[in-house]
């Protein structure tokens, strides 16, 4: 059922660096807390069913390549009459009501496209997940520089979704290379993506500010056991069980080297004690 809660909802503001600004209080006009569940549940079907293709096509015993000529004569055999090897219940036959592509196509109307639009916007809202960015002006596409973003709003590792004003290239293939970000114009966006992402970025323009410059703050430098990424802990990990496999490699030819070292011994051993035997066997037959 539509929830609403008649509040104010209020949204943290950062600049493209990564610097605080003050909260801003959100459009009400968008933002007015309702939250309709059957109609986001409507809008996310149609958007899933859409991306469906229906390709899988069987083919009928019509469709089949052979089966012209008839298997065997009708009488005498003592065999069931068959007229062709293409029947369905012959192995490489056709068919039966198999499918034959089909589309899935749902329209959904325009009024509930928007309300569920709507309804999935409150809700990051009304769960902080939704940040004001001041303005993307990015010269040229730089993955650094969002991933500094992102690592300066707290959201690095979770599905991060930028709405952008208009079309804007630098940006998309600033995000292009992330896994888990995605960037799309705020025009664009559908409620399957918004209910998608974890954090839902917003540019002031979309929806309407005009926020003044600020000037960005220097960050603190973290320390490098913080900063350290993941691949040089894989790397790390690697180098930890390489060297354990050296080891064990050199513990087992040491083993292996006194084995061989102690067979000759063993030999002359045994060597020794037949010559023994057979020494004591002639003289007994000797006496």
């Amino acid at each position: 059922m539509a929830e609403t809660e008649k509040t104010t909802l209020r949204a943290s503001a950062f600049t493209a660096g990564g610097t605080e600004r003050d909260k801003l209080d959100l459009p009400g006009e968008l933002f007015d807390g309702t939250i309709n569940m059957p109609v986001m549940h409507q809008a996310v079907k149609a958007y899933l069913a859409n991306q469906r293709l229906g390709l899988a096509y069987t083919k009928t015993r019509g469709l089949v390549v052979g089966g012209n000529q008839k298997p065997w004569k009708q009488k005498g055999t003592g065999r069931a009459r068959q007229g062709s090897r293409r029947a369905p219940h012959f192995v490489g036959g056709g068919t039966v009501f198999g499918p034959t592509g089909r589309k899935y196509d749902q329209k959904v109307p325009r009024q509930i496209r928007q309300l569920a639009r709507k309804s999935a916007l409150n809700a990051r809202a009304r769960e902080d997940s939704l940040i004001v960015i001041d303005n993307f002006n990015y010269d040229k596409p730089s993955t650094k520089q969002m991933v500094s973003l992102l690592g300066a709003l707290g959201v690095t590792g979770r599905k991060v979704l930028v709405l952008t004003d208009g079309h804007k290239p630098n940006v998309f293939l600033s995000g292009r290379n992330l896994q888990r970000t995605l960037v799309l114009p705020y025009s664009d966006v559908s409620t399957y993506h918004i209910l998608w992402s974890d954090v839902v970025l917003i540019e002031s323009n979309a929806l309407g500010y005009e926020l003044d410059s600020v000037e960005e703050k220097p960050r603190a430098a973290r320390p490098k056991a913080e900063t350290s990424s993941r691949g040089a802990a894989k790397a790390e990990a690697k180098a930890e069980k390489a060297a354990a496999r050296k080891s064990a490699a050199k513990k087992t030819a040491h083993k292996t080297a006194a084995k061989k070292a102690a067979k000759p011994k063993a030999a002359a051993k045994k060597a020794s004690k037949t010559t023994a035997k057979k020494s004591a066997a002639k003289k007994k037959k000797g006496k």
